[in-house]
C-alpha cells in the first residue's frame, strides 16, 4: 500500500500544475519534485499539497486535458463576477428571522446556543472522553484522538490547526490530531464506508499512532460540488443534510468510542471563480448542518447518541465555530472575509484564510464547555487554591448545631 502511494504521488509529480498560481505554490511543488528526485519519503504535509494542486488543476480544466470543461468554466466565470457581499444573512445573526421559509439561528427556535438537555448531554459525553490505549480502554498514558472530516478546504485549514495545536502549552498532552479531510472527496465520498476516503484516513492515523478505537471527538466540516445546479432550495441542502446523517453513521461504526461531532459550514464563496460550489450554495449548505443537529436534538432515532433510548448510531452532535460571513459586510461579531483570505481561485482559502479558521476552531475548542474538559490540560490546584477553596467552601457553607435529622435506632 506505501508503495502504491510513493508511485502514485511521484506520477502527480509529473503533470504540470496548473493549480499552481502563486510563487510559493510553484517554489513548493519543485522542493518536493527535489525530494521525488533524491528518492526521499513524502511528508503527509506534501502529500496533501500534491492533492489540492491535482485536486485544483482537475477544477480548471486539466491544463488542456479537459478544454471542453475548461471552457465551460471560463464562461460560468465571465457571467458571474466576483462579489463583496450578497445580502444574504448569517445565519446566527438571521435569528428568528427566515430564508425562504426556513428560520435562522444554528439552533431551534432561532437560538444560537443548545438546548439545556443537549448541552447536559453534551457535557457528560465530555467527560466520557479520556485517554485510551490502542485497543480503547482507559489509560492515563493513552491518546484521545481528535480527527478532521471533510475536502480540500477543510484539510488545508486543519493543516494549520494541528501547527497551531502542536505549539499550544495549554492543550492536553494526550489529545493526538489527525487530519482525515482530503481534497476531491466530497461528503458522498466520506459517507461512504466502502470508498478510498476511509483507506487513505486509516493511513494517516497510522503514520501518527492513533488507533480506531482512540478517536473520539471529529470536526466535519463537508460540501460536495454543484456545478452550476439549478435546483431550487432547499434540494442540495437536504441533500448535504443525508450526506452529513450518513457520514454520522459510518464514523460512529468505524469509531466506536466516538463521543462527539462539532459541525462546521463553508466560509464565503461569494469570490469564487468556478462553479463547483460558490454562493448561494455555501450559505445554504449551513442549513444542512443546522438541520441534522435540530433532528438529534428532537430524539430522531437515526441520530440517537445515549444508549438508554435505544441503538446508539451516532455521536452527540453540536455546531463548532460557525465560520460564514457575507464577505466585506461585517458579521455582529466583527467577522468578515476579505479576497486575501481566499486562493487564486476564490474557493480555496490562502494562507491567510487558512490561519482565520484554523484560529477560529482553537479558540471554539479551547472555551466551549464540551470541549475544554478534555481538550484542554488539567492543572491539578496547588495549596494555596485548595486553601481559598476550603475557606470558600466554610463561608458558603457554615458549621451548624443541629440539621434536624433523626437519628436511625
Amino acid at each position: 500500500m506505501k508503495v502504491i502511494g510513493v508511485i502514485f504521488f511521484f506520477t502527480l509529480l509529473m503533470i504540470p500544475f496548473v493549480g499552481a498560481q502563486t510563487p510559493e505554490e510553484h517554489k513548493k511543488i519543485e522542493e518536493i519534485r527535489a525530494k521525488r528526485d533524491r528518492g526521499e519519503q513524502l511528508t503527509p504535509e506534501d502529500r496533501a499539497f500534491v492533492q489540492r494542486m491535482t485536486a485544483l488543476r482537475n477544477q480548471q480544466g486539466g491544463g488542456g486535458q479537459n478544454p471542453q470543461r475548461a471552457a465551460q468554466i471560463a464562461e460560468w466565470a465571465k457571467t458571474h463576477p466576483p462579489r463583496e457581499s450578497t445580502g444574504l444573512i448569517p445565519l446566527n445573526d438571521l435569528a428568528k428571522g427566515a430564508y425562504k421559509g426556513e428560520q435562522g439561528g444554528l439552533y431551534p427556535g432561532g437560538s444560537n446556543v443548545p438546548p439545556p438537555e443537549h448541552s447536559r448531554a453534551g457535557l457528560k459525553m465530555a467527560n466520557e472522553i479520556v485517554p485510551r490505549n490502542a485497543d480503547g480502554q482507559p489509560s492515563p498514558d493513552g491518546k484521545i484522538g481528535l480527527m478532521s472530516v471533510g475536502v480540500s478546504n477543510t484539510t488545508m485549514e486543519f493543516r494549520v490547526f494541528q501547527k497551531m495545536a502542536a505549539e499550544d502549552k495549554a492543550l492536553n498532552p494526550r489529545l493526538a490530531v489527525v487530519d482525515g479531510a482530503q481534497p476531491g472527496q466530497a461528503a458522498d465520498q466520506a459517507a461512504d464506508p466502502q470508498s478510498r476516503y476511509w483507506q487513505v484516513a486509516d493511513q494517516r492515523m497510522s503514520e501518527t499512532g492513533v488507533t480506531n478505537k482512540q478517536v473520539q471527538a471529529l470536526w466535519i466540516k463537508e460540501t460536495y460540488p454543484l456545478y452550476d445546479s439549478q435546483l431550487p432550495f432547499p434540494a442540495e441542502a437536504k441533500k448535504l443534510q443525508a450526506w452529513l446523517v450518513d457520514i454520522l453513521h459510518t464514523t460512529k461504526e468505524r469509531f466506536p468510542n466516538l463521543k462527539i461531532a462539532y459541525l462546521s459550514s463553508r466560509i464565503y464563496a461569494g469570490y469564487a471563480a468556478t462553479p463547483a460550489n460558490p454562493e448561494p450554495f455555501a450559505y445554504e449548505f449551513g442549513f444542512s448542518e443546522k438541520w441534522v443537529i435540530a433532528d438529534q436534538i428532537a430524539g430522531r432515532p437515526e441520530l440517537n447518541y445515549d444508549q438508554a433510548r435505544g441503538p446508539v448510531r451516532a455521536p452527540w452532535v453540536a455546531w463548532g465555530p460557525y465560520m460564514w460571513a457575507d464577505g466585506l459586510k461585517a458579521r455582529k461579531d466583527g467577522l468578515t472575509w476579505l479576497r486575501d483570505d481566499l486562493g487564486n481561485d476564490g474557493m480555496h482559502p490562502s494562507r491567510q484564510g487558512c490561519e482565520k479558521v484554523a484560529k477560529m476552531l482553537l479558540e471554539f475548542l479551547k472555551t466551549d464547555p464540551t470541549s475544554k474538559p478534555w481538550f484542554l490540560q488539567q492543572q491539578r490546584p496547588n495549596a494555596q487554591q485548595l486553601e481559598e477553596r476550603r475557606r470558600q467552601y466554610v463561608k458558603e457553607h457554615p458549621p451548624q448545631p443541629s440539621v434536624g435529622l433523626i437519628p436511625i435506632r
